[in-house]
């Protein structure tokens, strides 16, 4: 994962309506989504975000047509995990578990999360301890 700089709550919705967007997003679409009775200012607004968002490495710029359209250049997952682990060094020392272990216990899990918890960890214990394949001795 590259070392991209954070982004602010603003620039956050505009990454959320990409995100959300099936497909390249003009500046008037996201400015009408986030702002559906706004003006001018709104799309000034959204325009600028858009700026910084792809000076920061955030966005991606089609110029090819007339109205530029943008796309994500950073999955959700991405900015969720650098995020997490922004919180797990300042707030616990790097390390993840007492982080993750106070997400899990701050309030009940479904059925369904658990399971995906449970998928979580058996794929990550395979992953970090793989079956040895081991050849017969012949005697």
């Amino acid at each position: 994962m590259t070392n991209l700089p954070d982004v602010t709550e603003t620039e956050l919705a505009v990454l959320e309506e990409l995100w959300r967007a099936e497909g390249p997003s003009t500046i008037r679409g996201i400015s009408d989504r986030l702002y559906p009775n706004g003006g001018s200012a709104h799309y000034a607004t959204v325009q600028k975000l858009l700026e910084r968002l792809e000076a920061k490495g955030f966005v991606r710029r089609d110029d090819s047509a007339m109205a530029h359209r943008f796309t994500p250049a950073v999955a959700r997952e991405e900015l969720i995990g650098r995020r997490l682990r922004a919180v797990a060094d300042k707030l616990c020392g790097g390390s993840m578990t007492p982080l993750i272990t106070s997400l899990v216990e701050s309030r009940a899990l479904t059925k369904r999360e658990l399971g995906e918890l449970r998928e979580l960890i058996d794929r990550l214990d395979a992953k970090a301890n793989p079956p040895t394949s081991r050849k017969p001795r012949r005697k």
